[in-house]
């Protein structure tokens, strides 16, 4: 068989003409091509007319710049000489003058044909604003021009079309008898499909292109939220896409057909922090329309009577322009609203006068889904408070895909730290502690706002040990900056969510902690963790609601604190009618509501309503009481938390009698009575506090009586325990001095009528 020889090293030259250069071929002599020829038996499919197919190899660089190129003569070339477009000597990174090695390219006997071509088409000179361009008619001058060369992916060609230079290069190549992803050079041939896209921004308007595999709507191929600085909200952005951008991808003329328009409008609602934000801004940078227009809710409100409409409708001008010129082949224009709720509240709930809320909800209803609907716009649209907006506004063909940006779980936390501690890491600040999985478990109901801030505040501590602060000035020691896992925990106990358990507030409820108070406050006990694992695992009940009634100072609000506290929910709080004082009903009721809409948000809530009676201003002089406190709290604790969502309300109360007669007992399903100690409960806790001589307890316990409320007993051991003289409490509880059992009875005398002697 024939050995193909290597040809001589040849010297890099220009193209002699611009006709030439839009060939795709280089250039060499008469002469020199006359020594290439083979007969065609020894060199197979080489030969293309009087033309050879080479590769050309350039020694100081890698095989990814070994290229394949139709060889042609012509008389203008020199012997030993090559000549090279501009975009040729680009792609294989060499200048005229160079030297490059070049050898014939064996093309195999048979199946080598392209079946598609998937070609990027771009403008030789940037700078030109729009074109259209015909995929039918372009795919046919294509293949007439350069039907018979063999084509590589990432070659890049270049050739006038309709009197503009373009550039095609090559994505991806399906060669005959190969699957997709085999085959990297194929022969160009009458039966190529050719499928076109375009850059970002490029100005070029594919049209008439049927049957295409990709979307010119993305500037990228797939998406790496982690790259994008985006951590737990993966099934958020699936439904964003299936939602608001799957009809997108298809070619106009499919969903002409199916005939349904697009959707035109995303509101993204939920916790302050949670990335809805981020998420709008995402969206803009990963699509290839129009620059997104990023609209702040105040900023379209004008003081001049009609000026605010027309702030609105410029906002949509653009779009309008683009869809009467073009039609369905219109680019996509993005308008991003932050902070909806601030101009698109519900029509008739201002009371300014003026009327301007309304007109601008009316104006944006016409511009979205008016008359002259527009189909090129995608809304944008973000809100805390998805209740104040008009319900007009999230029809479907307005802001009709609702997505609920909610709290990232365990596994969005460590997302999320890996991309806030992901440069420090790479740059080898982040301790080798520094466990991020166990830094998701501690930060339950954490948003990614405070996540990050959480991951600051470690940072400081890691600098803060850097720096001399009796001299400023002396130089940083930049190589042993270390966050550690210490760091974090210390930032935990800065750093505290919006959203979280009120731990603190609950401690107050118990200050000296749970003491054992006998079999009654067990049972309690007992029953509440029972109830707790109840809410956890039971898909059929996603409320549960308990009151602990019983006389008054027999610890119910602790006993509800020690059952909130050791459930582990994340979201815990307490609603006390001593946070209310001086407050208007209107307030109270919208701060009562407003910690249930908290608890929604949050997986599993506790909310604890200390002291019923106190909050909705019971009075035996009347009776007195707030009816709307009392009708708010007998709505919320029939509603059912929204889906996926759990709430365990706990009461308080010492009247209950009048919460009976008032109809929200019933509201609750378990009724647990706390009752006054037991002489038995009481020698428990004598016992356990071990300040009495073990004599003077019988006598002690015989003085207080059948049963006495657990805070009285303990406010009576406590005066006891300061002395007839004021000693020393401290030394008294070392066991060093004990209760004088004549002070005790005086104690006992003073506190009042649970006094029995």
């Amino acid at each position: 068989m024939f050995r193909d020889k290597a040809l001589p090293t040849m010297l890099v030259v220009s193209t002699p003409s611009q006709d030439l250069a839009l060939t795709n071929c280089a250039f060499c002599s008469r002469g020199q091509f006359a020594q290439f020829k083979l007969p065609r038996a020894d060199y197979g499919m080489c030969r293309v007319g009087d033309q050879l197919v080479f590769k050309v190899l350039y020694p100081f660089l890698t095989s990814a710049s070994v290229f394949c190129r139709m060889i042609t003569p012509h008389d203008s070339i020199q012997d030993g000489t090559l000549a090279l477009n501009a975009i040729q000597r680009r792609c294989l990174k060499v200048s005229n003058g160079d030297n490059v090695s070049v050898e014939r390219y064996a093309l195999p006997s048979s199946k080598f044909g392209l079946v598609m071509i998937q070609a990027e088409l771009d403008f030789v000179s940037k700078g030109k604003k729009q074109e259209t361009v015909d995929a039918t008619i372009i795919s046919k001058e294509l293949t007439k021009r350069f039907s018979g060369q063999v084509l590589t992916i990432n070659q890049k060609v270049s050739f006038e079309y309709l009197g503009t230079n373009f550039t095609f290069n090559v994505v991806t190549v399906l060669v005959e008898g190969r699957r997709e992803g085999e085959g990297s050079a194929g022969l160009l041939t009458e039966d190529t499909v050719w499928q076109f896209e375009t850059p970002a921004n490029s100005g070029i308007k594919i049209v008439n292109q049927k049957g295409g595999r990709t979307t010119n709507l993305f500037k990228t191929k797939e998406f790496n939220f982690q790259k994008l600085g985006i951590g737990g909200l993966d099934a958020e952005f699936g439904d964003i896409f299936r939602r608001a951008f799957a009809s997108r991808v298809f070619p106009p003329h499919v969903i002409s057909k199916l005939g349904i328009p697009h959707v035109k409008g995303i509101l993204l609602f939920g916790p302050p922090g949670t990335g809805k934000t981020l998420i709008a801004r995402q969206i803009g940078k990963l699509l290839n329309g129009r620059e997104p227009k990023v609209v702040n809710g105040p900023e379209v409100l004008s003081k001049f009577v009609g000026e605010t409409e027309k702030n609105v409708r410029d906002l949509f001008a653009d779009a309008e322009a683009e869809q009467k010129s073009r039609g369905d082949e219109s680019d996509l224009h993005i308008i991003i609203f932050d902070e909806l709720d601030a101009i698109c509240k519900a029509r008739g709930s201002t009371r300014d006068g003026t009327g301007v809320h309304d007109s601008i909800v009316n104006q944006l209803l016409t511009k979205i889904d008016g008359v002259e609907a527009l189909n090129n716009i995608l809304l944008i649209g973000m809100t805390n408070r998805k209740d104040l907006l008009d319900e007009a506004l999230l029809r479907p063909g307005r802001m009709e895909v609702q997505i609920e940006i909610g709290l990232p779980d365990e596994n969005g936390r460590v997302q999320i730290l890996n991309i806030h501690s992901n440069k420090m890491k790479e740059n080898s600040f982040l301790g080798a502690d520094v466990d991020l999985q166990e830094l998701a478990s501690r930060t339950k109901n954490f948003s990614g706002a405070e996540l990050e801030g959480l991951v600051k505040s470690a940072t400081s501590f890691a600098l803060n040990r850097q720096v001399n602060l009796t001299d400023l000035s002396k130089p940083l020691d930049e190589d042993n900056i270390k966050v550690t896992m210490d760091d974090f925990l210390k930032a935990l106990d800065e750093v505290k969510p919006a959203f979280g358990a009120a731990i603190n507030t609950l401690e107050l409820c118990r200050p000296g902690g749970m003491l054992p108070c006998g079999e009654f406050h067990k049972h309690i006990l007992k029953t509440g963790r029972t109830l707790v694992e109840q809410v956890k695992k039971s898909d059929r009940t996603p409320l549960m609601t308990c009151i602990l009634e019983g006389p008054s100072s027999t610890g119910k609000t602790a006993l509800a604190a020690t059952i909130a506290i050791a459930s582990g929910f994340p979201f815990i709080k307490i609603v006390s009618a001593e946070n209310m004082i001086g407050l208007q009903e209107p307030t109270k009721v919208a701060m009562i509501a407003k910690v249930f809409e908290d608890a929604y948000k949050s997986p599993l809530s506790i909310i604890i309503l200390d002291n019923i009676e106190r909050l909705i201003e019971y009075v035996r002089i009347g009776p007195r009481f707030s009816n709307l406190i009392l009708q708010t709290l007998l709505v919320l604790l029939k509603r059912n938390p929204p889906k996926g969502k759990k709430l365990f309300v706990i009461g308080t109360t010492s009247e209950k009698d009048i919460l009976e007669s008032m109809g929200l007992l019933e509201s609750f399903n378990v009724d647990l009575v706390v009752p006054r100690l037991r002489l038995n409960d009481m020698r428990e806790i004598l016992q356990a506090q071990d300040v009495f001589d073990p004599e003077d307890i019988d006598t002690a316990l015989e003085a207080l009586g059948p049963e006495m409320p657990i805070k009285r007993l303990l406010m009576l051991i406590e005066m006891a325990v300061q002395g007839k003289a004021g000693e020393d409490a401290v030394s008294i509880r070392r066991g060093h001095k004990r209760i004088d059992i004549d002070h005790f009875f005086d104690c006992l005398r003073d506190i009042g009528p649970y006094a029995q002697f």
